[in-house]
């Protein structure tokens, strides 16, 4: 079954930046007398939340001016790294990753967005390393992003076992995790459990509106099934709402041994 890997996760520190003005420009200056590690993490605040919303240029303008003000700021390394893994600038970005990392060499997020940033890219090992030395600090305030990058990676080799693995873990961490469900779903309609498949993904729903991953991932269960109104309802919402996804082109096709992929 061919893989195919697309995001499923927010990366890191820019998931919880705050969002900068709607107008653009390098935001707020550091009030009079303030240290320049005030004003690094300001400007690399902004640069988050500008990456959050796709203007890299604005992002990388924010996150220069951080680095100007501190030179050894390990958080504005790991945004940087971001922006230059989003404009596929990816030596660049694989620099910065290392230089954050080696500025705080405890970092869970810096360690998961570049193990993710490695499994994207096919470097499974090394992206399963960085995850798991996120999971090893105490301190971790969302492990749970870690495990189903984990879980995501290893399900892109085939690796069911250990995906499974992951995501149950996930699922510990944060039971309603929309992320996690999908990752298990995918896992349990690999492993020809479809009941099981059919529960998680009506679970999904039941949370809110499915992403065209778990649509797709539903066209899929309910056709092997043989349940075809239920098979037809997921079509049917995979048109309307994601017209011009790649899963909604492989209904068209017939291609149903396209698995849609979780990174």
């Amino acid at each position: 079954m061919k893989r195919v890997l697309a995001s499923l996760v927010l990366l890191g520190m820019a998931a919880c930046a705050p969002v900068p003005p709607a107008g653009g420009g390098s935001g707020p200056e550091s009030p009079p007398g303030s240290s320049s590690l005030y004003r690094a993490k300001v400007h690399a605040e902004l640069a988050a939340g500008y990456y959050s919303r796709g203007q890299y240029s604005v992002a990388l303008n924010e996150v220069n001016i951080a680095l100007a003000a501190e030179p050894d700021y390990a958080q504005a390394y790991n945004i940087l790294a971001l922006i230059r893994a989003a404009l596929r600038e990816d030596k660049e970005a694989e620099t910065a990753f290392r230089r954050a990392i080696s500025l705080q060499p405890q970092n869970p997020e810096a360690h998961n967005n570049y193990g993710l940033f490695l499994c994207q890219r096919g470097r499974m090992d090394e992206a399963l390393g960085h995850f798991e030395q996120a999971l090893g600090n105490p301190l971790y305030a969302t492990p749970e992003t870690a495990l189903v990058n984990g879980g995501a990676c290893t399900l892109s080799q085939g690796n069911l076992a250990k995906a499974e693995v992951y995501f149950a873990r996930a699922l510990r961490q944060a039971p309603n995790l929309g992320s996690a469900l999908l990752g298990m779903a995918e896992v349990d309609f690999r492993g020809q459990r479809l009941l099981a498949a059919r529960g998680k993904l009506r679970q999904l729903s039941n949370q809110g509106e499915l992403s065209a991953q778990a649509l797709w991932l539903g066209v899929r269960v309910e056709r092997a099934l043989g349940d075809r109104a239920a098979e037809n309802s997921y079509g049917a919402q995979l048109r309307r709402r994601f017209p011009e996804s790649l899963q909604t082109q492989w209904l068209i096709m017939g291609q149903y041994d396209q698995s849609g992929g979780l990174l």
